[in-house]
């Protein structure tokens, strides 16, 4: 009967830390904290069931010599532990900390920073992107009973377009038993540039997702698959034929126990079939656009902002020492997704000393040193303008708008959509455009920077040139207000701008007349100075 009481303690033990396992899933890995908390609870479980089935008194408890030698392995093992946090800790390794993260400050602004067409800027924000996701869900009546949009939308750039994926999940637990066998069967990408929302069906099913409860939970997956990794924040992403992946960064911590985390290789697994793949930071795809989180990045520029002279100094007198604002957002630069955040002085300025910009693939870093404004005061300002309205700003992006660094401001009503456009100059925050769209909203900007005398008038030095010919297309077009005539004439495609208010008797011309120009030459179409027909 005590043999069958043994085995039976011995089973429960075994089985309460499979289960805990199961369910905490911990990284076998010595750097790993969450693996230290389990070898404690393992120690405590077997001490447990030994006083149980040794039937010890409170006192006995005290004086067993296996129980004191569990207490001190335990003791052992906090020790350890304390002490390996201590020393990984920036106390001792200032210098290390601060050499994690290298930073190009030889760069200027203008050059990195390209004007870029607003088709490739995302005018979106993460809520904004929620709410158009959801209501697209709202709206797919075969799939909003059984599954509901996640809440993760990894933005990324998709085949030179900034967007915005997330996946599907299982609305309740009843929905997942029904429907697991097939799988999730779609996601949702959102271009942040047009703000379209489009549900993507797939035909087969995602089955790995993070609201499966066994072993197809994408968590407990990956652990599975590869036991001794430390896997960082996931996040989900589509490769260039809209094959739906889960993106997971391994952890490496290059300073003591658990100190200097970065990011050392990162899996690659299949949504759909859970096939995984480990590659190092040098050697992901480029079609991976999040390698290295925003938090993370955020983490390792302060590091190195923060303890250029040590530790103390970034804790006393704090000399030179510059950290991150309390935002970031992302900008699309060659085919990649940056972070970009301002940085600003430690002790407590109202202003911006410059910005960095942070490659989430390759975690390439650059710091602008440009003064102006925190994006709180920018958010402030753009919102001082609508203020009738009570629009709330969203966080800035950082634009180069006609050579000058820009906040590009989103701004929301109470429902959380986007009503207004906003332009908040870096250096001069007083400078502030507003408009219904993005091209309104620059026009003013752009007027702003003429006016304050920020910037010029830009001297046309195009050529006076003459061409005759016969009309061949009459097209009319009215511009701003104003009614302008287009001509083509037999010479060729070019086509001929001509103003009403310039020239009035352009209403008389059809096809077939005979016309002399002199005109400036143009992209799309002529200037036309002068006109005589007959």
């Amino acid at each position: 009967m005590k043999k069958k009481i043994k085995g039976f303690l011995i089973i429960g033990v075994l089985l309460f830390i499979a289960i805990y396992y199961y369910i905490a899933i911990p990284a076998i890995n010595i750097h790993s904290q969450e693996v230290w908390y389990f070898g404690l609870v393992v120690i405590l479980i077997i001490g447990v069931f030994y006083a149980i089935k040794r039937k010890l008194s409170l006192s006995e408890v005290r004086t067993d010599k296996v129980l004191k030698g569990f207490g001190l392995v335990i003791g052992a093992l906090v020790v350890v532990f304390l002490v390996g946090s201590l020393l990984s800790s920036p106390i001792f390794n200032a210098k290390k900390y601060q050499q994690l993260m290298k930073v190009d400050e030889d760069v200027n602004f203008t050059d990195d920073i390209q004007e870029v067409s607003f088709d490739k800027i995302p005018l979106l924000d993460k809520d904004s992107a929620e709410i158009l996701g959801d209501r697209k869900m709202g709206s797919m009546v075969d799939m909003v009973s059984q599954f509901e949009a996640d809440s993760i939308y990894s933005q990324i750039n998709y085949q030179g377009t900034p967007v915005r994926v997330t996946p599907l999940r299982y609305a309740s637990l009843i929905k997942w038993f029904t429907n697991r066998g097939e799988g999730i069967p779609a996601y949702i990408k959102i271009n942040m540039a047009n703000q379209k929302a489009e549900i993507v069906k797939l035909e087969e099913g995602i089955k790995y997702t993070t609201s499966e409860h066994f072993n197809r939970n994408i968590y407990r997956h990956l652990r599975f698959t590869n036991p001794t990794y430390i896997y960082g924040e996931l996040s989900f992403e589509i490769d260039e034929e809209g094959t739906p992946y889960w993106i997971a960064p391994v952890k490496d911590f290059k300073i003591g126990l658990f100190g200097g985390e970065t990011v050392g290789k990162v899996v690659l697994c299949n949504a759909i079939t859970g096939e995984c793949e480990t590659v190092k930071v040098g050697d992901v795809p480029t079609w991976v656009d999040r390698v290295f989180s925003a938090d993370l990045l955020i983490k390792l520029f302060d590091y190195h902002g923060t303890l250029k002279r040590g530790f103390f100094n970034s804790v006393l007198s704090q000399k030179d020492c510059l950290e991150t604002t309390d935002g970031y957002n992302y900008l699309a630069l060659d085919d990649d997704v940056w972070m970009y955040t301002g940085v600003t002085s430690v002790n407590g300025d109202q202003s911006n000393v410059g910005f960095a910009l942070c490659n989430q693939r390759t975690m390439e870093t650059k710091y602008y040193e440009i003064e102006g404004a925190t994006e709180s005061a920018a958010m402030g300002s753009a919102e001082g303008q609508v203020q009738h309205l009570k629009y709330q700003a969203t966080f800035p992006l950082l634009l180069n708008i006609s050579g000058e660094p820009t906040y590009f401001i989103a701004l929301k009503d109470d429902a959380g959509l986007v009503k207004k456009y906003a332009m908040v100059n870096v250096q001069k925050y007083q400078i502030v455009a507003t408009g219904d769209s993005v091209s309104q909203c620059e026009e003013e900007y752009l007027t702003l920077l003429l006016s304050s005398g920020i910037k010029e008038v830009a001297k046309d030095e195009r050529v006076v040139e003459e061409v005759t010919g016969t009309v061949t297309t009459v097209a009319q077009a009215v511009l701003d207000g104003s009614s302008h005539y287009y001509l083509v004439l037999d010479d060729g495609d070019e086509i001929y701008d001509v103003s009403v208010v310039d020239f009035i008797e352009v209403v008389k011309i059809k096809e077939g007349d005979n016309v002399t120009l002199e005109y400036k030459k143009g992209e799309e179409a002529h200037l036309v100075m002068s006109l005589e027909y007959n």
